[in-house]
């Protein structure tokens, strides 16, 4: 290589220098500005409990990058009196399918989806002292009584199975479980249940026993029982089915008559309309 070629090289190289620390610098001016900015949203500051009402010492906020959270909220304001509906823990964003309705309040009422009912229902000793009703729990009610029908002598006391698969929202008075977790001793759960359901399981509660067997909350299978009577227990005789009621309809009433006429020696018969019949 010349030596006339050695200064052409050097300053071709400086050159090329120049302009990559140019470009470098023009491309770092909008990018890093673009992957420091973010959006601040508002999280929790504690953990809140299920049917809690937030305060303002409850919020705390946090920057986010990238994509904000669907239905996350950026103002505090706007979640002051707002009821939880599911447990949010501490630093984790706060989120409005996680918040009844504005004005609904807190407590039981507001875990309650549209179109549901809460209904109290009462346990015995047994299941009240077992403590498996917590909330969040999923169970089957039974109820075991006599039914008023011929069937009642032959079978005995009957159980069937009223409703399956049914949420328990609380256990007493409360709505989430002690601080290790374990359930707690209780004489009256409240389930949610179709405004239906509710009526049934009114009727149930002065007429029959109830039962509630707790079942897997993964396990969302209706199955079919066909029911058992006390006969069963000894004799092994089939459960009863339903009869229906034999519907009878009465005569058709005539809408006419016949009198016989007598005239000397003559007879004839005239058939008349009823006066019903005529209005």
């Amino acid at each position: 290589m010349s030596k006339r070629m050695l200064p052409i090289l050097l300053i071709a190289f400086l050159a090329a220098a120049a302009c990559s620390w140019v470009v470098y610098k023009a491309l770092a001016s909008r990018v890093v500005p673009t992957q420091m900015a973010g959006t601040r949203i508002i999280t929790a500051a504690v953990d809140l409990k299920l049917g809690s009402v937030l305060r303002a010492v409850d919020l705390s906020s946090e920057v986010v990058q990238g994509a904000v959270p669907k239905g996350a909220f950026l103002k505090p304001e706007d979640l002051v009196g707002r009821g939880v509906i599911s447990s949010i823990y501490a630093g984790e964003p706060i989120l409005d399918s996680r918040l009844a309705p504005v004005g609904s309040g807190g407590g039981l009422s507001s875990t309650i989806p549209k179109g549901m009912r809460a209904i109290a229902v009462k346990v015995d000793d047994v299941v009240g002292v077992a403590g498996f009703v917590t909330p969040g729990q999923r169970v089957d009610v039974l109820v075991s009584g006599n039914p008023p029908n011929e069937d009642t002598q032959k079978y005995g006391t009957q159980v069937r199975t009223l409703l399956q698969n049914i949420e328990v929202l609380s256990a007493g008075q409360d709505i989430q479980k002690d601080a290790e977790g374990k359930p707690q001793q209780v004489q009256v759960v409240n389930l949610l249940v179709t405004p239906n359901d509710a009526e049934l399981l009114t009727l149930a509660s002065g007429q029959t026993r109830i039962q509630l067997v707790l079942r897997n909350p993964l396990d969302n299978e209706l199955s079919k029982p066909p029911g058992s009577a006390m006969t069963q227990l000894f004799t092994g005789l089939a459960p009863p089915k339903a009869v229906g009621v034999a519907q009878h309809k009465a005569a058709p009433k005539s809408d006419s008559f016949v009198v016989e006429v007598i005239n000397g020696n003559k007879h004839s018969e005239e058939k008349f309309i009823a006066s019903e019949s005529k209005q």
